[in-house]
């Protein structure tokens, strides 16, 4: 490695990591700047994994933070297929793998999460799928094929964008959820009942309230999934979207405080005063919402480098962006801004008619605005996002009405 002083070094691949590098350097971080990385790919997003990327309609060229020359333009080392080992915070090094130490006067955890993996006999048969890398997405693509027999366990997010990618191949898809409906918990009745009756109007097979008993296989690869009530479903491939776990065991094995991921302040520093963490990892305290929130989304890793970034250069920063996700599934196109925790909301008012599929949803706390969702009605984020750090009293006759500009319920 080059002279330590001031060496600023990041661990993980993702988006978060390649943003981060950007920041330093546009906020003046001369020293040497490195990233490590446990995949063989320079630091990409993940997004278009379920959906550009897996669809064909976005060339693999176009998930990548950075071309290659930005990281040599801008003196980025970059430890590709490394994994670090441990943080050895008294020394100040990183170990790797192959047991090389990397100094570090400022360190960033953007190590991500890691899908959660079935834990039932079967689990371990070939063509049993997760989605989290790129390489991942390509496994996906090859076994979405017309005719294909196509079962995916979990109906979040990640199991309907895959849902929805593998009918618009023409494979046939069988989506299990746990719950009486996908995203119940996440949505709400109405809300979820949208999602629902658009993967069955595209011809997916949604079961309900089943349970996973075991996958079966022939020569070591997966040709079914049983059920606990004695159904047997024929698959060409499984995909496995039961969510993800915060990837912590370099933070916990340093003694920082890790509590649903790393625990970080506003500025996005841990418990260490060199240590500090950005994306899906991070369980930073939220000012506006007054309590610690870890986001497992796009935008986090898009927005939380530049704050993590300025913090480590010891300028002022604070992360307070509301919680914002989106997602494409065949014609729906949807973004979500806030936050409305199971149980947190007594109400959900809608503009518009769900059963159209065109409509805002407002997650509401007495008369005040929680989250919004606008399901294909376009450019509403930025009111929506107004009325919820607004903070004001919204009449809900007024909020759902579409005749009303949002803006026009602001104080």
């Amino acid at each position: 490695m080059r002279n330590p002083v001031n060496t600023f070094v990041i661990v993980g691949g993702g988006l978060a990591a390649g943003k981060a590098a950007e920041a330093l350097r546009k906020h003046g971080h001369s020293g040497p700047l490195v990233i490590i990385g446990d995949e063989d790919e320079k630091p990409y997003t993940r997004p278009p994994l379920s959906k550009g990327y897996l669809l064909g309609t976005e060339e693999r060229d176009s998930i990548f933070v950075h071309p290659d020359d930005w990281y040599r333009e801008h003196d980025v080392d970059l430890l590709l297929g490394t994994r670090a080992r441990a943080v050895h915070r008294r020394a100040r090094t990183v170990e790797l793998d192959d047991g090389r130490h990397v100094p570090y006067t400022k360190l960033l955890l953007a190590t991500g999460s890691t899908p959660r993996h079935l834990s039932v006999p079967g689990a371990g048969l070939d063509n049993v799928l997760y989605l989290r890398r790129v390489g991942d997405s390509e496994r996906l693509k090859s076994a979405f094929r017309a005719g294909a027999k196509i079962v995916v366990i979990g109906a979040g997010w990640i199991g309907l964008e895959t849902a929805a990618a593998a009918r618009t191949a023409g494979a046939e898809v069988t989506v299990l959820e746990h719950g009486e409906l996908p995203l119940l918990k996440v949505l709400g009745r109405q809300a979820a009942e949208v999602f629902a009756a658009l993967h069955a109007d595209h011809g997916v097979n949604l079961l309900t309230d089943v349970q996973v008993e075991s996958l079966t296989g022939t020569d070591g690869r997966v040709d079914g999934v049983r059920l606990a009530d004695g159904r047997h479903l024929t698959a060409d491939a499984v995909l496995v979207g039961i969510g993800i776990s915060p990837n912590v065991q370099l933070a916990e094995e340093a003694g920082l405080d890790v509590r649903n991921g790393i625990v970080t302040d506003e500025r996005l520093q841990t418990s260490a005063a060199d240590i500090y963490a950005a994306g899906d990892v991070a369980n930073a305290y939220h000012p506006l919402l007054g309590r610690h929130l870890r986001v497992e989304h796009w935008a986090n890793a898009l927005n939380q480098p530049e704050v993590a970034a300025l913090s480590m250069l010891g300028k002022e920063a604070v992360y307070d962006r509301l919680p914002y996700f989106y997602t494409d599934q065949y014609d729906l196109g949807m973004e979500y801004v806030g936050y409305a925790e199971p149980g947190g909301y007594d109400r959900v008012v809608f503009r518009g008619e769900p059963s159209e599929r065109r409509f805002i949803a407002f997650w509401m706390a007495g008369n005040r605005v929680l989250a919004g969702m606008n399901v294909n009605v376009w450019d509403v984020v930025d009111p929506i996002r107004s009325l919820i750090t607004s903070g004001a009293d919204i009449d809900d006759a007024r909020l759902s009405d579409p005749d009303v500009p949002l803006e026009r319920l602001l104080p």
